[in-house]
C-alpha cells in the first residue's frame, strides 16, 4: 500500500503540472485528466486520513499508562480505532482494480427479440424501469432513437444515461432479459416466454476512438414515422456505415441532419469501443466472463417470472420477489449484488 501511495502522489503531481498549462483547456484530453485528478485526490485524502488516525492511535497507546492521560487516551482509542478500520476498507475498495470505462456515461440499447408483441411490450417496460431508476439516482436520460411497435411497446429504443459512474452502475444489465407471464392478448391464460436484449455501451469520447472519415459511408434520406409515413420533406435521416467493421447506425429522431449525424457518430463510436472491450474480455477468467457477459446477445442473464413473482439473475444465482416494484425502478439490490460479485472476483484475482 505504501508503494501505491508513492505512485499516486507522483501521478498527482504530474496531473497538476499538465492541468496548469493553459493550452490543456482546449485539448480533448482535458475532461479525462481533470476527472482522473479528482479521483487520485480522493484516494490521497484517504491515505492522509489513515496516516492521521495511525498517529492518533499510536499517541493514545503511548499514554495509556500515564495516570493523567489514561482516561483521555482510552477515549481516543475507542473513537479512532473504528474510524481507521473504515478508512482502510475505503482505501482497499478505492485501490481495487477498476474497469477503465466505469466513469463514463452509458448508452443503452433495448431491442425486442423472441415473442412478437409481448417482447416489444416488455422492451417498453424495461425502458421505463431504467428511466425511473435514473430519476431516483440523479442521472440524466437522453433519448437517442426509438422504433415503436404497433402493440404500444418498442421494437428498439436507444438512450444515453449521463452522470457519475453511469456505465459502472448499469453495465451488468447487458444481456438477454427473459419474461414469463400471461400476455394481455392471451385469451386462454397460457404463460408465454419472451425475450428482450439489452446492450450497455460506455459512451466513447472522441479521444477514445478515432474514426477515419474515409472509413465511413454516409447516406441521407427522408425520415419515416410510425407506419412508414414520411414525417418531413427534407433528407434529415442519416445512415452511417463503418466500412472496416460493417457496423451500421441509423438516426432520424432529430429534424436536423447535422444533429442526426452527430448522434449516429456517437453511437457508432461507442459500439466500436464496446467491440474493443469485448476483445479484451476474451483474456479474462471464466468467472469474470460469466459475470460481465460474453457480448453474445443470445446469452440469458435474468428471468422475470410473473406467475411466481420472482426475478432471478442467473449469473450470480440471486433471486428476489415483488416484480411490480422492480419495474418502477427499484432494482438497487440487483445492481449491488452484481457489483459485490465483481468486487469479490477482482480481489481473488488480484
Amino acid at each position: 500500500m505504501e508503494t501505491k501511495e508513492q505512485s499516486l502522489r507522483q501521478e498527482y503531481q504530474e496531473l497538476e503540472s499538465r492541468l496548469s498549462d493553459p493550452s490543456i483547456f482546449s485539448s480533448k484530453d482535458y475532461p479525462k485528466l481533470a476527472k482522473r485528478k479528482d479521483a487520485v485526490e480522493k484516494i490521497l485524502s484517504l491515505f492522509d486520513d489513515k496516516k492521521a488516525q495511525d498517529e492518533a492511535i499510536k499517541f493514545a497507546r503511548e499514554h495509556l499508562s500515564d495516570p493523567d492521560m489514561a482516561e483521555l487516551a482510552a477515549m481516543e482509542l475507542e473513537e479512532v480505532t473504528p474510524k481507521l478500520a473504515e478508512t482502510i476498507t475505503k482505501l482497499e475498495e478505492a485501490l481495487t482494480p477498476k474497469d477503465p470505462n466505469d466513469e463514463k456515461d452509458a448508452i443503452i440499447e433495448i431491442r425486442a427479440a423472441a415473442g412478437g408483441d409481448e417482447a416489444s411490450l416488455f422492451a417498453g417496460e424495461l425502458y421505463r424501469m431504467y428511466v425511473r431508476w435514473t430519476e431516483t439516482h440523479n442521472y440524466k436520460v437522453e433519448l437517442i432513437s426509438e422504433t415503436p411497435s404497433d402493440a404500444g411497446g418498442f421494437k428498439e429504443v436507444i438512450f444515453a444515461v449521463r452522470g457519475d459512474d453511469a456505465y459502472s452502475q448499469l453495465k451488468f444489465e447487458a444481456g438477454v432479459h427473459r419474461v414469463q407471464r400471461v400476455p394481455v392478448t392471451e385469451s386462454q391464460g397460457r404463460i408465454h416466454t419472451s425475450t428482450v436484449t439489452v446492450a450497455v455501451l460506455p459512451e466513447a469520447e472522441e479521444a477514445d476512438i478515432v474514426i477515419n472519415p474515409s472509413d465511413l459511408r454516409i447516406d441521407v434520406y427522408h425520415a419515416s414515422g410510425h407506419g412508414g409515413q414520411s414525417v418531413n420533406t427534407t433528407d434529415s435521416a442519416v445512415r452511417i456505415t463503418h466500412l472496416p467493421t460493417g457496423l451500421v447506425v441509423t438516426q432520424q429522431d432529430e429534424k436536423s441532419q447535422t444533429k442526426n449525424k452527430l448522434k449516429a457518430l456517437g453511437v457508432l463510436r461507442s459500439r466500436l469501443l464496446q467491440a474493443q472491450i469485448e476483445a479484451e474480455q476474451q483474456k479474462l477468467s471464466d468467472s469474470r466472463k460469466k459475470l460481465i457477459g460474453s457480448g453474445d446477445r443470445s446469452e440469458k442473464i435474468r428471468t422475470y417470472n410473473f406467475p411466481q413473482d420472482r426475478i432471478t439473475d442467473h449469473r450470480i444465482g440471486y433471486s428476489r420477489s415483488n416484480i411490480p416494484v422492480a419495474m418502477t425502478g427499484d432494482i438497487d439490490d440487483l445492481i449491488e449484488e452484481l457489483h459485490k460479485a465483481e468486487h469479490d472476483l477482482l480481489n481473488q484475482e488480484g
